[in-house]
């Protein structure tokens, strides 16, 4: 096993609880990381990693990421723990399942889609920042300072009936590349990229999978054609975290998705050439 050299780093997780999040934060503590595993709603899925690893190794911290005071808790009480956040997943997030289209998708929908995935971000991003700037925080801490977005495919080629996560992922784009020219202002050796997944098998996606024609519809331009599974994104932002096989990777997106190449358009059309639908 390479040595990623992530032994006692701080590292946040948000949106922990599940999915991605919860398979990312289990691979940093076998890298020997210490792990504040930020929640929202549910912690039960957590008490695993706490009994196996120990509270002195990873800690469950409950925030709206929506709420400036709650994301300044979330980090003064994980640093008054861990010390100083060194690395930060930026995982949390929702997908509406309603298909909704811009012709008739509500204001109180999109704000609530931009806020949770993009407006909180910020927020994080903002702490994070700030907190990498206190006097206390050491440049050897400050060595391993990494951040890694979780984005979407949809950011890149858009989602039909989803514009408003679609909206929110692509913007995180250019919140990266401008926080990885801002972040080494602050410390010199720090990164900030983003992973870009295609559909994965988690809870958020569960119910969407179980239509065969969205699974076609996912596959239909995926040479690997096959849905991707959370481990496969978590070994990835794990070594993007870690300067030791990262150190001059930044401002990238890395896309972990089966090689997608974009939407299925003209389903309705090959269905009439076809002369009925397509089975999955």
């Amino acid at each position: 096993m390479i040595d990623l050299e992530l032994q006692d780093v701080h590292v946040l997780v948000t949106g922990a609880s599940g999915g991605i999040g919860l398979e990312t934060a289990n691979l940093f503590l076998e890298q020997g990381a210490k792990v504040t595993a930020h929640y929202n709603t549910t912690s039960s899925t957590l008490s695993p990693l706490i009994s196996q690893f120990g509270s002195s190794k990873v800690q469950a911290i409950q925030a709206n990421l929506c709420s400036e005071p709650e994301v300044s808790r979330l980090f003064s009480t994980a640093v008054q723990s861990f010390g100083p956040v060194q690395v930060v997943m930026n995982n949390h997030g929702i997908w509406p399942t309603n298909d909704a289209p811009l012709a008739s998708m509500s204001l109180d929908q999109w704000r609530k889609t931009i806020d949770t995935n993009l407006t909180s971000s910020f927020l994080v991003v903002r702490e994070y920042l700030s907190g990498l700037k206190q006097e206390s925080v050491t440049e050897e801490q400050k060595a391993k300072a990494a951040f890694v977005f979780i984005g979407s495919s949809a950011g890149k080629v858009g989602e039909a009936l989803h514009a408003d996560y679609a909206t929110s992922k692509s913007a995180l784009f250019g919140l990266m590349l401008s926080m990885k020219n801002e972040i080494v202002k602050i410390a010199p050796k720090g990164r900030v990229n983003i992973i870009s997944p295609g559909w994965v098998k988690t809870t958020m996606a569960e119910e969407a999978l179980k239509d065969p024609m969205v699974v076609y519809r996912a596959l239909a331009t995926t040479p690997l054609k096959k849905v991707g599974l959370p481990y496969d994104v978590a070994t990835q932002i794990v070594f993007l975290s870690s300067n030791k096989v990262s150190g001059h990777v930044t401002g990238e997106i890395l896309n972990v998705n089966g090689g997608l190449e974009g939407n299925f358009l003209n389903l309705e059309m090959i269905e009439k050439i076809s002369d009925g639908p397509l089975i999955f």
